[in-house]
């Protein structure tokens, strides 16, 4: 990242336009929540499209990586496609970015990718040549969102502006920076490694899934060992669902609280986006102002 104002957003959409479905990580499941996600797409006026290899699987992966590398390069590199949405998360995004020159791609072919969980390697290597990007639904997810979640993210694709959200504050007064979304656990592996974007002067959102107490402290120490924290202005806290510990346990949020709390800068948890429950859309990118006094997390250069 280079300053707030130098990143480029792709086109917005509008009714009519081609969205691609590809999946870059696991295998799929359960088609059938994927047809009803479709469903959702369509009746939005848009054409959606799935990648040649969507439903494939290797192993727990959906495809080799050629497979799934092709599907990205073929989507990104489709002209008529205006945005790319991951069909799920899992495991496997990384691989896809190992070879190849991404960077090239992405810059010559800047469009809306869509995902979140696993999909974070795919939102942090377009943040790092500053390309917008969204951490929002992938496919198997869209069906759940509330319907405000759905008008807010199709909006948001059509260019509409976007009301705050609201959490608790823990204080110390208001950030501002470009907002860099993350699942806590791939983003911890993504550290640095050649996909890891520049971390000062952003409000870094995180959320987990299934991860205990003592995983998310060992996580979140680590970045304290690596000095990541250290250009960071303020942290924006989601969902960390299915998080249990053993008996003698401390709980998440006590955990959260312990390591992230004495590094004095704007938080807000409980926000809505994450796994298990809603998930607003979060532009990756996009200039924002963090106000931990009023738990608000602002939208500034909608």
């Amino acid at each position: 990242m280079t300053s707030l104002g130098s990143w480029k957003k792709p086109s917005f959409l509008k009714p009519g336009d081609t969205i691609i479905a590809i999946s870059p990580s696991g295998a799929i499941k359960d088609t059938s929540v994927v047809e009803k996600a479709i469903e959702i797409v369509r009746s939005q006026g848009y054409n959606l499209e799935l990648s040649k290899h969507w439903n494939t699987q290797y192993g727990y992966l959906a495809g080799t990586d050629e497979q799934r590398r092709e599907d990205l390069l073929e989507a990104f590199k489709n002209p008529n496609c205006k945005a790319i949405i991951s069909v799920r998360g899992g495991y496997g995004a990384a691989r896809l970015l190992e070879e190849k020159d991404w960077e090239t791609v992405f810059n010559n072919n800047p469009k809306w990718l869509i995902g979140f969980s696993d999909i974070t390697s795919l939102l942090w290597k377009l943040a790092k040549v500053n390309i917008f990007s969204i951490h929002g639904p992938v496919l198997t997810t869209l069906v759940q969102e509330p319907e405000w979640s759905l008008k807010r993210f199709f909006n948001y694709l059509q260019g509409d502006i976007l009301a705050p959200l609201e959490g608790k504050g823990w204080g110390n007064g208001q950030g501002t920076g470009c907002l860099l979304p993350a699942n806590l656990t791939v983003a911890t592996h993504i550290l640095g490694t050649s996909l890891q974007p520049s971390l000062n002067h952003i409000i870094l959102a995180i959320e987990d899934v299934g991860e205990p107490p003592y995983s998310i402290d060992r996580m979140l120490t680590q970045w304290r060992l690596l000095g990541a924290f250290s250009g960071v202005k303020g942290i924006a806290l989601g969902r960390f669902s299915g998080s249990k510990g053993p008996a003698n346990s401390w709980t998440v949020e006590e955990v959260l609280s312990d390591r992230l709390g004495d590094l004095g800068i704007p938080i807000v948890s409980e926000l809505p986006f994450g796994h298990d429950g809603v998930n607003a859309i979060l532009p990756v990118g996009m200039t924002v102002k963090l106000d931990g006094d009023r738990g608000s997390l602002e939208f500034i250069n909608n």
